[in-house]
């Protein structure tokens, strides 16, 4: 059934349409998922009255147009995630989406799947370790109330989003690092664990052959670094949450964006909530995911605000071409929309319309 919303857009959009038979239709933005608006059907006329015919020059016309964001939006919930193991962690997350649980519960439980996973070797158990062979973790992840909480160069711990959630919850501070991050985990009761397995050691053992030669993260290869998830659930509450096992074969203390809030993450409940995946210290720079954050705010869609976003990073690095940057983020309505630097980046998107789907991204230098 057609609300009264729907009826009177459509029937403002005729009206400002009337005399303007050459404007054309306004498409939904590149790179975005939103919903077209639908048209009323008249009811029929009464039997003694004649029907009724709009003037010639006043059509009836319907705008392609996203829905206004409203409580109720059809289109919650909604997850969104980097990469093609973000489709497994969506699922995780749906689980709890799906039966009206609470978006920060879903998103620490989808990234928790890439964390376990020794497949995915940017992630938690089974990264890449830095040049000395040592595994080290960074995440972080942020509510709907603007709390907020991370750890990075954390060692020996599997699920480093989940110890940010208790810096969060259990201390006045939002991220602790190094020694300090694990005391932390174990007090609070996190198992230790060895998380190089055979297959990173051994990639760690061949690329110590050519350790006397800089290093170049090969764009798009396993070593995009992070898996970035943002979501929205029934009630329109947002949050997202943010884990890597950082850039493969680093030098031991760095840290890039993924733990560091308003650069690979961040979320705004009133607007709509962003993450980043790609080379950390590029993220950096643009203060990259507050900065899509404030560009929705500014009115633009999810899709426009990545790739505004992805433009002021390729403006603070001349050497831009050989790096890989992505946004991907989701408004108050549950749009989402995504943009990178180089083609090959995917996002895995899933809700209850259209179900999980990877889409490619739009890229710079597609």
């Amino acid at each position: 059934m057609t609300t009264r919303r729907e009826f009177l857009a459509v029937t403002t959009a005729t009206a400002m349409l009337a005399n303007s038979p050459s404007l054309p239709l306004a498409g939904a933005a590149a790179g975005e998922v939103a919903g077209a608006a639908t048209a009323a059907k008249p009811a029929p006329p009464a039997a003694t009255a004649a029907p009724a015919v709009p003037p010639p020059s006043v059509q009836p016309v319907l705008l392609a147009v996203a829905a206004p964001v409203a409580g109720g939006d059809a289109r919650r919930p909604v997850v969104i995630s980097t990469w093609r193991h973000g489709l497994a962690a969506n699922a995780a997350a749906w689980k709890i989406l799906a039966g009206g649980g609470r978006a920060f519960d879903a998103v620490e439980a989808g990234v928790r799947e890439s964390e376990a996973d020794p497949r995915v070797t940017s992630v938690g158990y089974g990264g890449f370790p830095d040049r000395d062979g040592v595994v080290t973790l960074d995440a972080c992840i942020m509510d709907e109330r603007g709390n907020c909480g991370a750890v990075a160069a954390l060692e020996r711990i599997k699920h480093p989003i989940s110890v940010a959630r208790r810096v969060m919850e259990k201390t006045p501070h939002v991220m602790l690092v190094g020694r300090g991050a694990f005391e932390f985990a174990v007090a609070q009761g996190f198992p230790q664990e060895n998380l190089l397995t055979e297959e990173s050691r051994k990639a760690w053992e061949e690329w110590k052959k050519t350790r006397d030669r800089e290093f170049r993260p090969k764009i798009n290869s396993e070593n995009h670094d992070t898996i970035g998830m943002v979501a929205i659930d029934a009630q329109g509450n947002l949050s997202g949450a943010c884990t890597t096992s950082g850039l493969a074969w680093k030098l031991p203390g760095r840290v890039g964006d993924s733990p560091i809030i308003g650069a690979g993450l961040y979320v705004d409940n009133e607007i709509g909530a962003a993450t980043a995946t790609g080379m950390g210290e590029a993220v950096i720079r643009a203060v990259g995911s507050f900065l899509v954050v404030e560009l929705m705010r500014q009115g633009h869609s999810p899709a426009d605000a990545c790739r505004l976003a992805t433009e002021r990073v390729i403006a603070k690095n001349p050497g831009w071409r050989d790096l890989q940057v992505g946004f991907v983020a989701i408004d108050k309505g549950g749009r989402v929309g995504a943009y990178c630097i180089q083609p090959g980046f995917d996002y895995a998107v899933q809700d209850a319309a259209d179900g999980a789907r990877l889409i490619p991204s739009p890229s710079r230098l597609g």
